[in-house]
């Protein structure tokens, strides 16, 4: 049943060249929709995966915060595996290669699988060999006849942008080693209802995760959830550890903890997202209020960070280009584009002191303290950050 919807938005990362400008943005419906028997919660609007991941402009390693995450990311799991030098490590949706470097830097083996063939192409150039395709049952076949089986599969913010995830999760069946580990990070529905983070529900993200259906859900493929842990990327995050079934680790209280938790917050009933609308209302009002008195009294404000859910945040909150002169961000990628429909421009992030802004609107707000911390120069003449999510700040 649909529980919340949004307004509808462009793909979230379809950034324009100026050439196409004069294009109109096709935009596509942001409903939630709650399963009565499982509880998952999911968009059922799918945009064609082709359109949002072949031209995939978002890197990892243009992050200092997700390269360090990736770090430490990969020395737990080789821990928590014990996996010896040489062992076979594949990873599904492996963007630029950040996190398998670490796995390679430490005698693995390692094995990219990625849409965006730019980015793909360009890691295979760097070192760390990655095959420009969606991953599949049929594309595990052929990665066991041609690499052998793994002992480590992992998929990091890609777990919720497939539509088809009982064949991907096949294909995890057949490329794991009977005693080997699949290791996956998703945005947490926990951390999107009680953090109010809206803006992370666009195309890309299908799903909107929590443990009760996850487990449920790997169950019934086959598969086991043995342990699961909170991570504090995009505000908050969910890393799951899964093995075959029956496998030889035991499955951690973890599981049932969480599973817990999310029953004493609702995210078993529906009603529970049909409030939530209202309490994004109040924040929207609150926002439109600081932004509309700002302008008033003829402050210039420019945006830093076009993540991807900085698109669901514009449409929602109308942060257009009447709003944002323009928008700074560190991904090369980006720079001399435009946002997904409202077309505000993307600048290197040394436009800050060439057009001096008042007040910088941090798009990319899980990232503010860091962004902050190097925006000194900015400080120091007076400049303000405005933080809109998870509440309202000023800076």
């Amino acid at each position: 049943m649909q529980v919340f919807s949004l307004k509808p938005t462009p793909p979230a990362n379809a950034f324009l060249p100026i050439e196409k400008l004069s294009m109109s943005d096709e935009k596509f419906p942001l409903d939630l929709f709650f399963c009565n028997s499982c509880s998952h919660v999911q968009l059922l609007d799918v945009v064609n995966p082709e359109i949002l991941f072949k031209d995939y402009v978002y890197v990892s390693g243009t992050s200092p915060v997700f390269v360090e995450h990736f770090r430490k990311y990969a020395l737990a799991l080789l821990e928590q595996s014990k996996a010896e030098p040489n062992s076979f490590i594949v990873d599904i949706g492996s963007n630029d290669g950040t996190l398998l470097r670490f796995f390679q830097e430490k005698n693995m083996q390692v094995l990219g699988i990625d849409p965006a063939e730019k980015i793909a192409t360009d890691a295979t150039r760097r070192g760390i060999k990655t095959l420009p395709l969606f991953f599949s049952s049929k594309l595990a076949n052929q990665i066991v006849k041609e690499n052998g089986m793994a002992n480590i599969v992992v998929a990091n913010n890609v777990f919720a942008h497939i539509d088809d995830l009982i064949d991907v999760v096949q294909g995890v069946r057949t490329l794991l080693k009977s005693n080997g580990l699949f290791s996956f990070e998703v945005s947490y529905l926990s951390d999107v209802f009680e953090k109010n983070l809206f803006d992370t529900v666009y195309h890309e993200h299908l799903c909107y995760h929590s443990v009760k259906p996850l487990k449920h859900f790997f169950s019934k493929n086959g598969l086991e959830l043995i342990d699961v842990q909170a991570v504090n990327t995009h505000g908050g995050s969910l890393r799951g550890t899964v093995q075959h079934q029956g496998g030889n680790k035991p499955i951690s209280p973890s599981v049932e903890e969480f599973i817990e938790r999310e029953a004493k917050l609702g995210l078993h009933m529906a009603s529970t997202f049909q409030n939530y609308s209202k309490k994004i209302d109040l924040l929207k009002l609150e926002f439109r209020n600081l932004i509309l008195n700002l302008i008033s009294q003829g402050k210039r404000l420019a945006g830093f960070g076009a993540p991807a859910k900085a698109t669901t945040l514009m449409h929602h909150f109308e942060i257009s280009g009447e709003v944002l002169e323009f928008i700074v961000d560190d991904n090369p990628l980006k720079q001399g584009l435009y946002t997904p429909g409202f077309h505000v421009p993307i600048l290197p992030v040394t436009a800050i002191i060439d057009k001096k802004p008042d007040y910088l609107v941090i798009l990319a707000w899980n990232f503010a303290d860091s962004i902050i911390a190097q925006q000194k120069d900015f400080r120091d003449r007076g400049g303000k950050f405005i933080i809109p999510l998870p509440e309202l700040r000023i800076v």
